[in-house]
């Protein structure tokens, strides 16, 4: 009987997690009814997923609940509140919008100041009912977010600092609540700039923040987000960052901070209760942060911070604009709190070699203050990455080592053509092994990687696709990232994440023919190529995506890199293909690109116009197809998995029937080239 009521009790307390949402908070949004990122249907779309999910069954559910001047002026100057507070709620008040025009990256409607101050005071409410033991742990779903709000000043979409104000009111309530120490994580892309500030010289507060910093290009830009900036007074040595080097960052990334920074410090801080920062602009999809946190990656994160403080746990939402990739990490978040069965899911890479490098930065600059951390990274860990990413071809291209060389030693000579290959790739791509504090060439060397995209991502092109890419699915891939069925590996995706503008349909006078044996995308099997020179007896069918001519310059590395994986074409310096190259194509008809000719698709080819925009797809060079001809390079069926892929491609894209086009690649695998 005695076992029974404690199977109950157990039972009832793993149950009790807060859920807080109140559609009050989706009054705040633009003056105009513009488009926005920060806007109420992110919110909206996390509570309908929780809602189709069962999960508000299972949870405590809570309405917002707004916060009193006196707590918000713990963390915010009086002014400051008083002109949030007696912001106009008429529906046009120009004054208004005189007063966001101040703030950086801010709009005021008539109902900011309601959602604001709903919004830091319902983080208020469900932190005091975990720190009183009436829940568990609560997710605080609310609007707008808070991490950048300084004391005096709105920015970054945030009005008032949501987390700050809870963690301050309990923390001034430490008698009665028994909460001494707070570790605040702060998970979200950007910098929580605002809550370092404010926790600054504060030793009950630990202060974690791991975030894109790009080298303090990232917003919020500057230092502040240094591994350097540690607190100060009895503060030092509680403010943590650990800064990414550049974006594309995931769940392996992200977890081996948790285990080699995170972690280890926690454990030494012992913290009374969590409050995370929840921002979901890392995960996969997100259209302002560029990483690719999974919702099981999230969940693994939130699991192993379940360890501490008696799972006494406040998350509370801040950044994240793919409604999809939020509202799906929130759920796999609240699935963790409710202790349900661990997601399924694997890490499919090892972390980047910046990853260990930041990694090692953070800790030597904080063993001081966390002896934990003075430690030797293990060896095993940093052996198996070298292993993984020392000169591997990109997962995404089909253009891979075959198969019947990928393991053997490679001869003299094709150790030659991949270290020329890597020489030359390293002189157009700034390493990420430099740090943020060396010299400021290295900043310079980032205004020119942003000044030829930003020229680029207004110049429009056509890019031809014959194989694969044909179908859109298979082309996005290149372009927002991941795989689709067949595909081995995924692709990382380009900066510009933009779908094409426009599709059509050409038959162009070229041959298409598939060769090489083996890719690491498709597996065994052939891949197409276009024959360079047009002939009145060929037709080969084409995909016309249009694109920018920064998007094709990521999709030529995705194509044909063979790289390291601390050189990446987040940061080329210069393009491979810029407008001097244009010209040349256009001119000569091709231009093989000497940087990368290694490369499988480093022949670019003119293939006229359409709308007097250029029309360019890739492929191999003249030399390559003599290659083929005499058997140097092997001619290859491709796999049915690659086969299906155009198959689609030619069918959804109402060319061909699904016969047509099976008989129509036959016939390029069997005509002699």
């Amino acid at each position: 009987m005695e076992s029974a009521k404690k199977e109950n009790n157990n039972e009832e307390r793993r149950r009790r997690v807060g859920l807080l949402y109140d559609e009050r908070m989706c009054k705040h949004h633009t003056p105009d009814g513009e488009d926005h990122p920060e806007n109420p249907e992110r919110i909206r779309a996390i509570w309908r997923k929780l809602e189709s999910a069962g999960i508000t069954q299972r949870c405590v559910v809570l309405n917002g609940k707004a916060a009193k001047d006196k707590h918000i002026a713990s963390v915010h100057e009086r002014n400051y509140i008083k002109m949030i507070r007696n912001l106009s709620t008429n529906e046009v008040d120009p004054r208004r919008n005189k007063i966001a025009s101040k703030f950086n990256s801010i709009y005021l409607n008539g109902g900011s100041s309601e959602a604001a101050y709903l919004a830091a005071g319902s983080v208020m409410e469900v932190s005091e009912k975990v720190a009183k033991g009436e829940l568990s742990s609560a997710v605080a779903i609310v609007r707008p977010p808070g991490h950048h709000a300084e004391s005096n000043e709105a920015m970054g979409f945030c009005i008032f600092n949501n987390v700050a104000v809870a963690a301050s009111y309990i923390l001034d309530k430490e008698l009665e609540l028994g909460i001494h120490k707070i570790l605040i994580v702060d998970w979200d892309v950007h910098h929580g700039n605002g809550t370092q500030k404010m926790f600054w010289k504060d030793p009950r507060v630990l202060f974690f923040s791991v975030h894109r910093f790009d080298f303090g290009t990232f917003y919020p830009t500057g230092d502040n987000g240094s591994y350097t900036m540690v607190g100060e007074g009895q503060g030092a040595g509680y403010n943590i960052n650990v800064p990414w080097e550049l974006g594309r960052c995931g769940d392996a990334d992200y977890l081996a901070v948790w285990d080699h920074v995170l972690i280890p410090v926690a454990k030494a801080f012992n913290p009374d209760m969590i409050i995370i920062s929840g921002g979901f602009d890392a995960a996969v999809g997100d259209p302002l942060g560029g990483c690719r946190i999974t919702p099981y990656g999230y969940s693994v994160m939130m699991k192993k911070l379940l360890e501490f403080a008696e799972g006494k746990i406040v998350l509370a939402l801040e950044g994240g604009y793919n409604l999809d990739s939020i509202a799906n990490s929130v759920l796999a978040c609240v699935k963790v709190l409710l202790e349900d069965k661990p997601l399924s899911g694997t890490l499919e890479a090892y972390p980047f070699e910046s990853t260990w490098r930041v990694i090692r930065a953070v800790r030597k600059e904080l063993c001081t203050y966390w002896p934990i951390l003075s430690n030797e990274l293990p060896k095993e860990a940093l052996a198996i990455n070298k292993k993984v990413f020392s000169f591997e071809l990109i997962s995404s291209s089909d253009s891979d080592v075959e198969n019947d060389e990928a393991f053997k030693a490679p001869s003299e000579s094709k150790n030659d053509s991949i270290s020329n290959l890597v020489e030359n790739f390293q002189n157009v791509i700034r390493p990420l092994s430099l740090t943020p504090f060396e010299e400021s060439a290295q900043v310079k060397a980032i205004g020119s990687s942003v000044c030829w995209r930003a020229v680029f991502a207004k110049t429009d092109i056509w890019y031809a696709c014959f194989g694969s890419n044909m179908w859109m699915p298979r082309f996005l891939c290149y372009i927002q990232g991941g795989q689709v069925e067949g595909m081995q590996k995924p692709c990382p995706g380009s900066i510009d994440k933009r779908p094409p503008e426009d599709i059509i349909w050409k038959i162009m006078p070229h041959r298409l023919f598939f060769g090489r044996s083996h890719t690491r995308t498709w597996g065994e099997g052939g891949v197409a190529f276009l024959h360079p020179e047009s002939s009145i007896d060929d037709k080969t069918y084409m995909c016309l995506y249009k694109i920018t001519l920064e998007q094709f310059n990521d999709l030529i590395v995705q194509e044909n890199v063979l790289v390291q994986e601390n050189v990446q074409h987040d940061s080329m310096i210069t393009p491979f293909f810029d407008l001097a190259s244009l010209d040349s194509a256009v001119t000569k008809k091709s231009i093989v690109l000497e940087a990368i000719k290694e490369g499988w698709y480093s022949n670019v080819v003119h293939l006229g116009t359409e709308g007097a925009l250029p029309i360019l797809t890739m492929t191999c060079s003249l030399s390559d197809v003599e290659s083929f001809k005499s058997g140097k390079h092997p001619l290859s069926a491709p796999s049915k998995e690659y086969l299906n892929t155009l198959v689609r491609g030619l069918v959804q894209g109402k060319q061909l029937s699904e016969d047509e086009a099976i008989s129509y690649i036959n016939g390029a695998c069997t005509k002699p080239l």
